[in-house]
């Protein structure tokens, strides 16, 4: 693992690159997002038909929507497309080339996350083995430090040196060192990467429902990404080792690959994504959000997760849910967020359509925290209250849920 040299959020950032215009980028990123989005409409059908004649296919009952088989491996599409965008990004040349390219750790990471979700899919894995290729993806992001300098912006605010120092204990100036920030940093990279892949995989319970909310997601954090360029986000210039435009590259390629698979996975659904997919596009998101903090800027990052709030909203939920009613974290169950708008709605269509209303939502919270982060004297302050604010009231109204339902289930 890289050594980490302990840093605070708002410290010089030495070596600069070239101004980069919003024009710009938005020319530069332009093929990487064309090529994803054709190859993986165009594979799709293909997968499909493959999955069918593999039959590695979702069959109906129980809580399930669909009355017919449908084809699993829909996030062998997507991450097909998902590599062909990234490879593409690394031909491209003058402003992207002054930056550091997609980490080789993230890539590792996706693949270790698809091969264990198709193991999934395919074979039906002991949860177990899931998990540990969970891990295996999150050390492949400690390794290379990928997300493990947000450590920085955590302790520095309560153990660091002069004005950030909130609180002094004498004798532990070795919380600073960078030995143990790697280790902080890094078990932080592994609950968040189980709780990303976990979270999208709560939620893909409709025709459409994880690719969208994705996708609007993708959405949140390309602009957040590029805020923090020089120019399109103020008077910060990054470093050209930074992740500046590599955050940007994995969201607009993972948005096109989205944008080209939910044609397919719209209600009515002709492929699922599987646990490839769903586990996969969690890891995508959660690497992307621990790349806005490769800097230790913890307050951006708090500002992505506020992008990803329903995920993270449906998995809080089912978690108070299942422990207040006494069931086993495994234990499925048909009240979701999703389900009860399907219940409530009347319908897959109406219910999906609502959840991406409220995502981007979320979505569109994120950005403006992020940018008020960027464009006002407030920096941090402001996403620091509105996360408390947002994520405390999750924890409130999850709670009184569970608690109605438990109560409405002993009383029947």
């Amino acid at each position: 693992m890289k050594q980490l040299e302990p840093t605070i959020e708002n410290q010089s950032i030495a070596g600069t690159v070239d101004p980069v215009g919003i024009i710009e980028l938005l020319n530069a990123f332009a093929p990487s997002f064309f090529v994803a989005f054709m190859v993986t409409l165009l594979i799709t059908p293909l997968v499909r038909k493959l999955a069918i004649a593999l039959d590695v296919v979702d069959q109906p009952g129980g809580r399930k929507i669909h009355t017919e088989p449908i084809a699993y491996l829909g996030g062998l599409a997507v991450f097909v497309g998902i590599m062909a965008g990234v490879l593409s990004a690394a031909f491209v040349e003058a402003p992207l080339d002054q930056y550091r390219p997609v980490p080789i750790s993230v890539v590792f990471g996706l693949i270790v996350i698809f091969i264990t979700g198709v193991g999934d899919d395919m074979f039906g894995w002991d949860p177990r083995l899931k998990i540990a290729g969970q891990m295996m993806a999150a050390a492949a992001l400690a390794v290379e430090s990928v997300g493990v300098q947000v450590a920085a912006g955590v302790l520095n605010p309560l153990l660091g040196a002069g004005d950030t120092q909130l609180f002094f204990f004498p004798g532990v100036d070795w919380v600073l060192s960078s030995h143990v920030y790697s280790i902080v940093g890094t078990g932080l990279v592994a609950v968040m990467v189980l709780g990303g892949c976990n979270s999208a995989n709560l939620i893909d319970g409709l025709d459409g429902l994880l690719s969208g909310v994705t996708g609007i997601a993708l959405i949140g954090l390309a602009l957040i990404g590029m805020m923090l360029l020089p120019e399109v986000g103020g008077d910060s210039v990054e470093a050209p080792q930074s992740l500046a435009v590599a955050r940007i590259v994995l969201a607009v390629v993972g948005l096109g690959a989205i944008l080209g698979f939910l044609p397919h996975n719209f209600n009515p659904a002709s492929i699922f994504l599987g646990d490839a997919g769903s586990l996969m596009l969690g890891y995508l998101v959660v690497s992307i959000i621990l790349m806005l903090g490769d800097r230790g800027q913890t307050h951006v990052v708090l500002a992505g997760l506020m992008v990803f709030t329903l995920p993270i909203l449906d998995t809080f939920m089912a978690i108070v849910r299942r422990r207040l009613s006494g069931k086993r974290m495994s234990d499925p169950d048909s009240d979701h967020i999703h389900h009860q708008l399907k219940r409530a709605l009347g319908g897959v269509k109406p219910a999906v359509i609502t959840l991406y209303a409220i995502a981007a939502f979320f979505a569109t919270l994120g950005v403006v925290l992020a940018w008020l982060d960027v464009s006002t004297e407030l920096r941090g302050r402001v996403v620091y209250a509105g996360a408390l604010v947002v994520f405390s009231s999750i924890v409130t109204y999850a709670i009184k849920v569970a608690r109605r339902r438990a109560l409405s289930q002993q009383a029947s």
